[in-house]
């Protein structure tokens, strides 16, 4: 069986944008199952990995989420205020330590033991970016700061402490649209028991 990376070839880059992301126009040959040669026209969005995490006190059976606003979302016309878990760019650290800094950023929560879950494309079809899924556990002795983002970086972040059925009852009304929140909801329904234990 011919292995994957024999099966593609990049004939050409182009930077078609190189602004907070770089896009690229590419053009490729791509061996299909067939063996035929296709000659395919990509853009991909380069974007740096990132991290998220899903903060859960057992105690009170909650979940700390954000809202922030998202200009792709108002866009599209749709409600840009989303409800999403914390999340951020690595910016060159390690996948935990951004996502322990993110979390104090956003929620003002100290993160104990972030335990990694999985990593998972966002859309890999266009998008280069790969996410780095956490869990932990929190009280509200965690609490240590307000949270609400970096003022130099005109973050406007609202920290919301939110049951965890309710939570997951958002997503079936469109107020939770974000794909990795909506990950890790799920994941936390089906991981409840052994998050509590």
């Amino acid at each position: 069986m011919m292995q994957p990376k024999s099966r593609v070839k990049i004939v050409s880059e182009e930077t078609l944008s190189n602004g907070w992301t770089r896009l690229s126009s590419y053009l490729l040959d791509y061996i299909d199952r067939k063996g035929a040669t296709q000659r395919l026209k990509r853009e991909i969005y380069h974007r740096t990995p990132a991290a998220c995490i899903l903060l859960y006190d057992p105690k009170r059976d909650l979940v700390v989420l954000v809202r922030q606003f998202r200009l792709a979302v108002h866009l599209n016309g749709d409600p840009a205020w989303m409800i999403e878990v914390p999340a951020g760019l690595l910016d060159d650290d390690h996948p935990e330590a951004a996502i322990r800094r993110e979390a104090m950023e956003e929620t003002g929560y100290r993160v104990r033991d972030a335990r990694f879950l999985f990593k998972s494309y966002t859309s890999p079809g266009a998008i280069t970016e790969v996410i780095h899924f956490f869990a932990a556990l929190i009280d509200t002795a965690d609490r240590v700061a307000e949270g609400g983002g970096l003022d130099e970086e005109h973050e406007d972040i609202e920290v919301l402490e939110t049951p965890l059925d309710e939570a997951a009852a958002m997503i079936e009304t469109g107020e939770i649209v974000d794909a990795k929140t909506i990950v890790l909801l799920q994941w936390a329904l089906l991981n409840r028991a052994r998050l509590t234990a």
